[in-house]
């Protein structure tokens, strides 16, 4: 039996309720906040009960345990468990906004015990509010708990598969974890994704190209309201031997370095391309792209701003 456990952390507030109900859509058995301390524990339990697909979301409420995780992931992986990690990831102006939306406290908000991790990295202690001969505690600014919460996080984002949830509704992160995780089973799968740079880069991007400088069909008036999945636009593009070089840099670029990526145990390679607009010339390329290395990777695509 193939074991999968895919493990979720990331920021609070970005969405990892909805990534763990995408993956129980999947069939995954699902397991929210649960402690490192128990991940092997857990792991080894449901062997026993022949659960071939786990999925577990973990966050900063376990802080003082998750250094622990690296290690257990690798100790996991050499049981022959395919482990894969996600971290959901938002800008801090989004995730103010989803709190302020939802009224709840950031759980890092209160002044306790972890007052001493933001001493160590430098974050503003929370301020004392005193009262007549009564002291309460304040609760810490959010935007300081959400930029401490990124410092404890940091290890394990640096091991994990990064989605920006920022730009995301809720139904296309659940479709995205659907692509993600339901791609056929393979060392590497391969993620092409379009975007404007006017609406920001990525952050989950492994490599970044911009092709800005390519001819636009936006100012062509036939075509602007086209995208680059249209065939006019598409054919357009193709005529311009420096979009035809563009693809073939790219190309090159990445099938010279993805088999040493694959070597190095990544689960995923995200290549983000950007224009003005992430209509046209972005979307065409990722298209192109997607099929030249669909007969040798797994290879999934994505048009981040015509998919929301």
């Amino acid at each position: 039996m193939n074991r999968e456990l895919v493990l979720i952390t990331g920021m609070s507030g970005s969405g990892k309720s909805v990534a763990l109900n995408a993956l129980e859509d999947l069939g995954f058995y699902c397991v929210d906040n649960l402690p490192p301390e128990l991940l092997i524990p857990f792991v080894d339990l449901d062997q026993k009960l022949q659960t071939d697909k786990i999925a577990i979301a973990m966050d900063v409420r376990s802080h003082l345990a998750l250094p622990q995780v690296p290690a257990q992931i690798e100790a996991l992986r050499k049981r022959n468990i395919n482990v894969r990690l996600l971290f959901l990831e938002s800008t801090t102006d989004t995730l103010v906004h989803r709190y302020s939306e939802t009224r709840r406290r950031h759980p890092l908000s209160k002044f306790n015990r972890i007052d001493q991790s933001a001493e160590s990295t430098g974050i503003q202690k929370p301020i004392v509010i005193t009262s007549g001969n009564q002291e309460s505690i304040g609760l810490r600014n959010l935007i300081e708990s959400i930029e401490l919460e990124r410092v404890m996080l940091a290890e394990l984002r640096e091991i994990s598969h990064i989605i920006d949830t920022s730009l995301l509704k809720r139904s296309k992160l659940q479709s995205y974890i659907h692509s993600l995780i339901g791609a056929p089973a393979a060392s590497l799968t391969l993620m092409f994704e379009s975007f404007a740079f006017k609406r920001g880069i990525p952050v989950h991007a492994d490599y970044v190209f911009d092709v800005r400088m390519l001819p636009n069909p936006y100012y062509d008036t036939n075509l602007r309201a086209q995208t680059g999945l249209d065939a006019p636009v598409a054919s357009w593009l193709s005529e311009h031997q420096s979009v035809r070089d563009m693809e073939h840099q790219i190309a090159k670029f990445v099938s010279t370095w993805l088999p040493s990526m694959d070597e190095d145990h990544r689960s995923y390679v995200t290549v983000a391309i950007g224009c003005t607009g992430g209509q046209h010339r972005s979307v065409y390329l990722v298209e192109q792209l997607s099929k030249d290395f669909a007969s040798n990777w797994v290879t999934l695509k994505r048009h981040r701003e015509l998919d929301d």
